[in-house]
């Protein structure tokens, strides 16, 4: 079994700054690409930043200069450092990896969410 836990949401004020973490566990053999997803009600999930395993990384465009993703290899860890937050970034923010178990190829995995919440 592979679980993806995020971390770091919360509450803050406009221009403020958060830091998300997921951490990736279980039968992993593999990690491959892992991204941030997030979706504001009524709108679809959208994708905000994506990250290879050689540490090449891809942003939307709203978030350009904002945000930044990173990844800890050996902790099996993403992270999304977000900066100059608007209230437009409100939104549930799901971790997605593409990852390899010991028995099996590779899957897409999704965390549970975490909640980002930014005040005006």
């Amino acid at each position: 079994q592979v679980q993806l836990v995020e971390s770091g949401g919360g509450l803050v004020q406009a221009g403020g700054s958060l830091r998300l973490s997921c951490v990736a566990s279980g039968s992993i053999f593999r990690i491959g690409a892992m991204g941030w997803y997030r979706q504001a009600p009524g709108k679809q999930r959208e994708l905000v930043a994506v990250i290879s395993s050689g540490g090449s990384s891809n942003y939307a465009d709203s978030v350009k200069g904002r945000f930044t993703i990173s990844r800890d290899n050996a902790k099996k860890t993403v992270y999304l450092q977000m900066n100059s937050l608007k209230p437009e970034d409100t939104a549930v923010y799901y971790c997605n990896g593409e990852i390899g178990r010991v028995v099996g190829g590779f899957s897409s995995y999704w965390g549970q969410g975490t909640q980002v919440t930014v005040s005006s």
